[in-house]
């Protein structure tokens, strides 16, 4: 059970995009967001690109094993669903669930990502991969459909309110 819970929360990790009024302007990935092939292009007008951000700056944190960066990237009430259909909430049981992950040094990669934005609330999507390896050295391979939905906080910028990298979970059931 307990491997299992690690490798659903390593689902966690690949959502965010936003999708308004586009421009063209090429993003550089992050080392934590690793590109396939070509260099990635997205087309994001300002907004999009911060909402963007929040998640190469989760990510980032993520990698560098900073848990307090990731949890910086939610709000306070924000839900994540490490297994599908089982949201887990609070800070507090957020920390514990990334402080475990981040032991098997996963690396992701995301071949797109899309976002749109409605007033103040986005909605991220990206496709990703997952390489880990868990404690025992077993490599680990996954990937799946991130869903992210952020929030414009007063300030300006933008945090995750929800996150399901399991997206694509609906579609496997019969």
């Amino acid at each position: 059970m307990r491997q299992t819970s690690i490798l659903l929360i390593a689902l966690a990790f690949g959502t965010v995009s936003d999708s308004n009024a586009q421009t063209n302007q090429k993003v550089k990935n992050s080392q934590a967001i690793q590109k396939t092939g070509k260099e990635m292009e997205t087309n994001f007008n300002a907004e999009q690109q911060k909402v963007y951000n929040v998640i190469v700056a989760m990510t980032d944190a993520f990698v560098k094993k900073d848990i307090d960066g990731v949890l910086a990237t939610y709000e306070n009430s924000a839900i994540v669903m490490f297994e599908p259909q089982k949201p887990v909430t609070g800070k507090d049981n957020l920390r514990m669930a990334f402080t475990q992950f981040v032991t098997m040094n996963p690396t992701f990669t995301y071949s797109g990502h899309e976002v749109y934005i409605s007033g103040d609330i986005a909605t991220h999507i990206a496709p990703w991969k997952m390489v880990a390896q868990l404690p025992d050295g077993t490599k680990m391979e996954q990937s799946g459909l991130s869903i992210a939905v952020l929030r414009k906080q007063a300030d300006g910028n933008w945090l995750m309110i929800q996150d399901n990298p399991n997206g694509q979970f609906l579609m496997s059931i019969n």
